[in-house]
């Protein structure tokens, strides 16, 4: 299989493309396409080559959840039946279909809100230095892995492609979007993890952390107000840490069924801050991911798909 790096939808116009969707206008004036290529990124830098049938894989997860957790929030998803879309986008089914969403248009808050379960990544960094976790005060003696109290929300800025989100403190996130907003997220937030977070364990998966993303609809019940709803995907590997739960020390880093794995592999093949854009000697020409770390990460996806959908 061929991973799907880019897409071709020549009657339809591109208004995005992120790290891994590419987004398209449609016919119909409230309604957005996405689309989850096989693209694969880390550390906010896009490898040269993709993961196959990854954004698939991604599409199937993020419609379990947007089903499961409906309830909680209201989301942007229409409908993944692309004959059930405009009549442009259904002439593309044969590159679309299994990786396509039909989606509400929304205005994006420009937040990244994060809910960490567990202490690890850049949390754990920061930790070892100051006690804290983007400017929280933790308990003393917590090690790498560790579950934490309790869940803490944790935003950071949602960076423009190519650039770094930058962990910021609640406060610095009330400011930035104002504090009622921010109090609808971080609690949305918190209860979308906890919920998700209970549901995973007992399929035997550890959900260590994750990312939602937020944006603005039109009241249906006022012309003057705004609703808060749920965006972009949900609940991914590419999005969330998923350890198995099976063999979980505290103490050390985990085993994962998520890009940790590639994560481990472009550092381990000379990857820092400041060679974005490749290996040092031969930077301008990208980052390509070995076959073998290629294989393992799709094993690693298809295991979380396969368990939390189980």
């Amino acid at each position: 299989m061929t991973a799907l790096t880019e897409t071709n939808l020549l009657d339809l116009v591109l208004l995005s493309k992120g790290k891994v969707r590419d987004v398209y206008s449609t016919s119909s004036p409230e309604h957005l396409l996405f689309v989850a290529t096989d693209r694969i990124s880390a550390y906010d830098v896009i490898l040269k080559n993709g993961i196959p049938g990854k954004g698939k894989l991604l599409t199937q997860i993020s419609l379990f959840w947007f089903s499961k957790l409906g309830h909680t929030i209201p989301n942007h998803f229409v409908t993944a039946n692309i004959d059930e879309m405009p009549e442009e986008v259904r002439k593309h089914k044969d590159q679309l279909d299994g990786r396509a969403m039909l989606v509400k248009k929304a205005k994006v808050v420009p937040l990244e809100a994060i809910v960490r379960g567990y202490l690890t990544g850049s949390a754990w960094s920061e930790y070892q230095k100051s006690g804290t976790v983007h400017g929280i005060s933790l308990p003393a003696g917590l090690l790498e892995s560790q579950k934490l109290p309790e869940p803490l929300f944790t935003p950071s800025t949602k960076a423009e492609q190519g650039a770094h989100d930058e962990n910021i403190s609640p406060e610095q996130a009330s400011d930035l979007i104002g504090e009622s907003i921010y109090a609808q997220i971080s609690q949305a937030a918190l209860e979308l993890y906890s919920e998700a977070a209970a549901y995973a364990h007992s399929k035997g998966v550890i959900l260590a952390d994750t990312k939602f993303e937020f944006g603005l609809v039109p009241s249906t019940t006022s012309s003057n107000e705004e609703t808060l709803i749920l965006v972009d995907e949900l609940l991914t590997p590419d999005s969330s840490r998923y350890w198995p739960l099976e063999g979980y020390e505290v103490g050390k880093s985990q085993p994962s069924f998520d890009k940790q794995y590639l994560r481990d592999w472009l550092v381990g093949a000379g990857f820092k801050k400041g060679l974005e854009s490749g290996k040092k000697g031969e930077e301008g020409q990208g980052w390509t991911i070995e076959s073998s770390v290629v294989e393992g990460t799709k094993k690693r996806y298809e295991e979380a798909v396969k368990l939390l959908m189980s």
